[in-house]
């Protein structure tokens, strides 16, 4: 169900050469074609990446087996068998988690161009982004808090408990749940999908934490993400240099300037679950940390981890 020419065809130029097509390989600079594509296989004869549709989409996409297995079949329209019933109700919870979390992150882009925003649009602008950056990185405001948040999305029928499960909210000791961001800007975190899994907040004028990520649940894990991947490995698919910043500012900075491969950990050193998460999308990542005397030591931890 899933045409070699077809797919490979959404990212690679394609010429017919006889019963085949061929292109450019996207796998390494050439300037005349040498990457061939067949009806169930593809073969560069310039650096020798090869293999069937999985093998294509693993390494355009920098995905794991069964990710590939997972988006190839959903497009395909078929279901993937689940090993167990506890599994199926895994996934039926992660698809709500996102589902609540998608809503989450649309109120809050709808509050950073309303006047309760404009102090945080008016940062954002200050910081050089243009509105299609700020577009693109789906930010957002979070509003002054105090249940705001689960007001606004209790008519889409989502509950403080889903709030909380999806680290949006906070249970209180005298009962109840308070928001978790207020008055900060905020960024959504994404899968290497594209799925928001998680937020960050800024928050401006005085007050600590400048920055709090959300908290650890089902779907996000500060060690296993990295910001700013799920558009990375895109622009590295299409030759840019990965490169691993400290923060969220610097990421969107990174990109917005073309350097579309910019990635960051999320407020914790590099870790091996992130430095292999890179590897599967380039072998020679660049740190870029800061230039201060913590930068440095970022990047020697950062080495000895590799």
């Amino acid at each position: 169900r899933t045409p070699m020419p077809s797919l490979v065809g959404r990212r690679v130029r394609l010429a017919k050469s006889g019963r085949n097509w061929k292109g450019l390989c996207p796998f390494h600079n050439e300037k005349s074609p040498s990457f061939y594509v067949y009806d169930d296989s593809f073969h560069c004869f310039g650096c020798g990446a090869h293999g069937d549709a999985f093998a294509f989409v693993m390494r355009a996409e920098g995905l794991g087996f069964m990710e590939a297995v997972e988006r190839l079949s959903g497009e395909a329209g078929l279901d993937i068998p689940k090993s167990t019933p506890e599994a199926a109700a895994r996934e039926a919870r992660a698809r709500d988690l996102h589902g609540v979390l998608e809503a989450a992150e649309a109120a809050y882009r709808r509050r950073l161009h309303s006047a309760e925003g404009a102090e945080g649009l008016a940062y954002l602008r200050k910081r050089g982004l243009t509105d299609e950056t700020i577009a693109r990185f789906g930010l957002g405001w979070s509003g002054g808090g105090r249940g705001a948040l689960a007001a606004e999305l209790r008519e889409l029928g989502i509950t403080p408990a889903q709030l909380i499960e999806a680290g949006l909210m906070q249970p209180r000791e005298e009962g109840g749940a308070s928001d978790l961001f207020f008055n900060r800007v905020m960024f959504p975190i994404r899968d290497r999908r594209g799925r928001t899994i998680s937020f960050g907040g800024r928050m401006l004028g005085e007050g600590q934490p400048k920055y709090v990520n959300g908290p650890e649940t089902a779907l996000f894990s500060k060690r296993r993400n990295l910001y700013g991947l799920d558009l990375a490995r895109e622009g590295v698919f299409r030759g840019a240099t990965l490169i691993v910043a400290e923060g969220y500012m610097d990421v969107i900075a990174l990109h917005q300037a073309g350097f579309t491969g910019a990635v960051a950990p999320l407020g914790t050193a590099l870790t091996p679950e992130q430095l292999e998460a890179l590897w599967r999308v380039s072998p020679e990542p660049v740190l870029c940390f800061d230039g201060d005397a913590a930068g440095s030591r970022a990047a020697g931890r950062a080495a000895a981890v590799a």
